[in-house]
């Protein structure tokens, strides 16, 4: 490892997102990620341990969040403190205030371009003031993420050729760009497809629903087991619309890489 390397420490309690970032970050040729936390008290242990430039860290975790994390921190003297880098979903002013007087360093409002945080983690790294932060939502190239989402469902088995093919896709790819959607699908979700397509959110419901009904019944069963584990039984049944828009949307998010 090079010295002027940026050792990065990820902390978020999503083992996915974990290796998704750690393994974008040891791609690029200045930084390295020395280790991962899954929560704040394996995250102060490591913080200890091995001393890390920036550290990547999630506010909501288990058994210790990310400002229970900042708040041990100030009551410590660290021969090595490290740089803050903050992921939240949640963006209020009062919040990221309060971040900041603990010595959070940045910012980025989840979900993010991860070439973005790669760029924020040396600048971050670079400078000896206090970043103000800034909200930085997620933009993947919608060439690509068009083409990734109309690509699985139709992997799965929904034939294009029914209006619930349509309204899925729009669905996912609103979800992904927007995961707070999925916090009020009947009132945020669907009427927003419905506008798209010059309908009623009763009818996007519907068709929604009849297309992951043909996907269980007559769809890839190998690709459906994969995406959704012991869901698919005839005791447990199909997930419901919005079960099933948040497993596709976080796949193709996760399956997402800058180039």
């Amino acid at each position: 490892m090079e010295r002027d390397t940026i050792r990065v420490l990820v902390v978020d309690d999503n083992h996915d997102l974990c290796d998704v970032l750690s393994e974008f970050l040891n791609s690029q040729a200045d930084i390295s990620v020395i280790g991962t936390a899954y929560d704040g008290i394996e995250a102060l242990e490591k913080i200890s341990e091995l001393e890390p430039d920036v550290v990547v860290l999630d506010i909501i975790m288990p058994h210790l969040d990310g400002v229970g994390v900042l708040e041990r921190l100030s009551e410590q003297r660290l021969d090595h403190r490290p740089k803050f880098l903050i992921l939240t979903a949640l963006g209020q002013e009062r919040i990221i205030q309060q971040l900041t007087e603990m010595g959070a360093d940045y910012y980025i409002v989840k979900p993010f371009d991860i070439q973005t945080l790669a760029e924020r983690i040396r600048q971050v790294a670079s400078s000896p003031q206090v970043i103000k932060g800034t909200h930085i939502r997620y933009s993947p190239p919608q060439r690509d993420l068009h083409s990734e989402v109309t690509r699985l469902i139709h992997d799965m088995g929904i034939p294009a050729n029914i209006r619930g093919y349509t309204y899925l896709r729009e669905a996912i790819i609103l979800v992904i760009g927007e995961n707070t959607l999925l916090n009020s699908v009947t009132k945020g979700l669907y009427p927003r497809v419905a506008g798209t397509f010059d309908t009623t959110p009763a009818r996007v419901e519907r068709a929604i629903r009849h297309a992951i009904e043909i996907a269980w019944t007559r769809g890839n069963i190998d690709l459906l087991n994969g995406l959704f584990g012991y869901t698919i039984s005839s005791e447990k049944g199909k997930p419901t619309n919005s079960a099933f828009i948040a497993r596709i949307a976080d796949k193709i998010r996760l399956d997402i890489r800058a180039s």
